[in-house]
């Protein structure tokens, strides 16, 4: 029955009712997303031209985006949809969740988030071990990664794996793993690579200690040109629900908008990086975090009292964070009147395809200014799934605000 008219109007039936279920759920899911797009013009306008400028020098702007808006309006939605357009054009795209397990301020365990996450244009998993799969050392895409690891913005380690890797893939592919997997965040032992360095004729090298954090920094660097290394345009990093730091404690805090400035600025060590990240947060952050909490004056002023070189850097950091969450952030436009009819036919039309029927015509929410596209949708598919269920009911759905708070919670900070 495979390929038959009846199989193929069957998957559509399927593929229909997953994107109902995912929008039914809130959860931003490939089909949804497919199914009724982001109605954000705008930003991906602007998100295309960061894709386009991959790999030229930067030393200005932004490498990266600050989405802002308010629970249920699309965050999430508009990111699945910028994961796919990503996708289209070649590039490896991980989404993280900013968690208790996966807290900003630590680049350590974002950076192992990221890397699990991380999927190629094909939609496959193991980004990192497919990229290494595809190098090869007689190329130029190998030779140009390992001049580019040979100099200043990366550890030695780096450059010195990268040289053998080809030597290990021949003779050792146990240390050929433990390259991949330090490429990925785990350690490697310095006894380990200066012996296979030996074996490979490659005398006793040098390796200065690098500290956790600035390591974890350096491997999202080297990552993204492995992946241009591997045939990929490069590394898309989204990151949601950034507005959970406004929960941590000062110190975190501090550190977490300094980790802010540092995915949207710039790269000072790599201006040409091939990686473009996307953040989105409440856009109430500046209103409940940075002016009820007094972050301006106290996060820095808190940094700099601990009269630590390496806290006065953090401090400098968190002033760069906050002014561009209160001046970069790209706020998402509220569904005006054509939109809201374009989505409302596209989800008539899927309800439709999903359930084997003929929705009627449905009254929703009113349309005001303060309504959610979430909320919309949620009450379109409710009143069909009602009336479907008993033709002669008539529902009347009402939307309730759900209250959100940036109280402080030292647990959340990982």
């Amino acid at each position: 029955m495979t390929g038959t008219p009846q199989a193929q109007e069957a998957m559509e039936a399927l593929q229909a009712r997953r994107a109902v279920e995912a929008l039914r759920s809130g959860v931003p899911s490939r089909d949804a997303v497919g199914a009724l797009g982001s109605g954000q013009a705008g930003i991906e306008d602007r998100f295309l031209t960061l894709l386009d400028g991959t790999g030229t020098p930067r030393r200005t702007g932004q490498r990266g985006l600050l989405l802002g808006g308010g629970f249920g309006t699309g965050k999430s939605h508009l990111l699945e949809h910028l994961a796919h357009l990503a996708a289209d054009r070649g590039f490896v795209v991980s989404r993280v969740v900013v968690s208790k397990e996966t807290p900003l301020h630590d680049p350590v365990k974002v950076l192992r988030a990221a890397v699990e996450a991380a999927t190629l244009p094909t939609g496959t998993f193991g980004a990192v071990p497919e990229a290494v799969g595809a190098l090869d050392a007689g190329s130029p895409a190998y030779a140009e990664l390992l001049r580019w690891a040979s100099g200043s913005a990366v550890s030695e380690r780096f450059a010195l794996t990268v040289s053998l890797l080809p030597y290990a893939q021949e003779n050792d592919g146990d240390f050929a793993e433990m390259i991949v997997r330090f490429w990925s965040g785990d350690p490697i032992g310095v006894a380990a690579l200066r012996r296979q360095a030996r074996f490979a004729g490659k005398g006793k090298p040098a390796l200065a200690t690098v500290p956790a954090r600035e390591l974890a920094r350096q491997r999202f660097r080297f990552l993204s040109r492995l992946f241009v290394a591997g045939g990929y345009e490069g590394w898309v990093i989204l990151l949601d629900e950034v507005e959970l730091i406004g929960r941590y404690t000062p110190l975190q805090r501090g550190r977490s908008y300094a980790e802010l400035a540092g995915w949207l600025r710039p790269d000072p060590e790599d201006p040409g990086s091939p990686l473009v990240s996307v953040l989105a947060m409440t856009d109430d952050f500046d209103a409940a975090v940075l002016t009820a909490k007094n972050d301006r004056e106290a996060i820095p002023a808190k940094l700099r009292a601990k009269q630590n070189s390496e806290w006065d850097e953090v401090a400098g950091g968190a002033e760069a964070g906050m002014r561009l969450v209160e001046r970069a952030m790209l706020l998402l436009t509220p569904p005006d009147a054509a939109e809201l009819d374009r989505a409302y036919s596209v989800l008539k039309q899927l309800h439709g395809a999903a359930f084997g029927w003929s929705p009627p015509d449905v009254v929703g929410l009113e349309r005001l200014g303060a309504t959610r596209m979430r909320q919309y949708v949620r009450a379109w598919i409710n009143e069909w799934d009602l009336i479907r269920l008993d033709p002669a009911f008539r529902p009347e759905s009402q939307a309730a605000a759900v209250p959100t708070g940036y109280a402080e919670a030292a647990e959340l900070e990982g």
